[in-house]
């Protein structure tokens, strides 16, 4: 256990870096506080299942293709977001604005999809795979406001300050009201506009966002994109089943 441990520490120290950046063993063995020796043995056993790759000449390690082929696996398996791109593509194209797709993982959640918007002047992408606490962001708070009660509850007891408690519940409880949640985000000027994306059982399992420059966010033009966001995930939502 300590050794798998000790390889996503190694991993991770290759992630939080520049893409495709190579490290040396020095390096890795500062960021992950371990020996060097240590950070060595384990390298060698990744780089026999192509987890990590090497550069022999320089002596530095990067992510090894296995990374990748099990990512494009994991994609490729993924009938969801397959099903609903078409539906994320007309968004982009009807908002004007990059779409991102979530799934909650706990008391977090992951992207899993990602639609650019080509005309967007936005420079501040999120990435696949990024995870958020599901208390931070409009998407997360669509989703969360959504859950079942339990589920509320057990997510505010562990990340929401006692002080801060009736403010949070109250803003769920709008959120849930109205359908979906808008914010903006004052350093950089953008809006985000969220909605949550049901089963058939009535369970949360994504929510669908768009990211906005605030300065274009007319009161007529919010309440365009706040439709287009909530038809989208109904019609997502009733392609999983659902049936309100």
């Amino acid at each position: 256990m300590q050794t798998i441990t000790r390889a996503m520490k190694i991993v991770d120290c290759f992630i939080t870096s520049e893409p495709n950046r190579f490290l040396s063993i020095t390096e890795l063995s500062k960021q992950c506080n371990l020996p060097v020796s240590s950070i060595h043995r384990i390298l060698n056993a990744m780089i026999k299942h192509e987890l990590i790759q090497q550069d022999k000449e320089r002596k530095l390690y990067g992510l090894g293709i296995t990374w990748l082929e099990y990512g494009l696996k994991m994609y490729d398996t993924m009938d969801y977001v397959s099903i609903v791109r078409p539906d994320l593509e007309y968004l982009m194209k009807q908002a004007e604005a990059s779409v991102y797709l979530r799934k909650p993982i706990g008391s977090e959640s992951i992207i899993i999809e990602r639609i650019d918007c080509t005309n967007q002047t936005i420079l501040a992408h999120e990435k696949l795979g990024l995870r958020v606490s599901l208390h931070e962001g409009q998407a997360n708070l669509a989703m969360l406001a959504h859950m079942k009660r339990d589920e509320i509850e057990e997510i505010i007891q562990e990340l929401i300050p006692e002080n801060e408690k009736d403010d949070f519940i109250l803003q769920l409880n709008n959120i849930k009201r109205d359908g979906y949640a808008i914010g903006e985000d004052n350093d950089d000027q953008i809006t985000t506009v969220a909605a949550p994306v049901l089963n058939h059982y009535g369970d949360i399992i994504g929510a669908v966002n768009v990211k906005i420059k605030s300065s274009t966010m007319t009161s007529e033009k919010k309440e365009q994109v706040i439709d287009q966001v909530t038809n989208t995930v109904n019609k997502i939502s009733w392609k999983m089943g659902y049936q309100n």
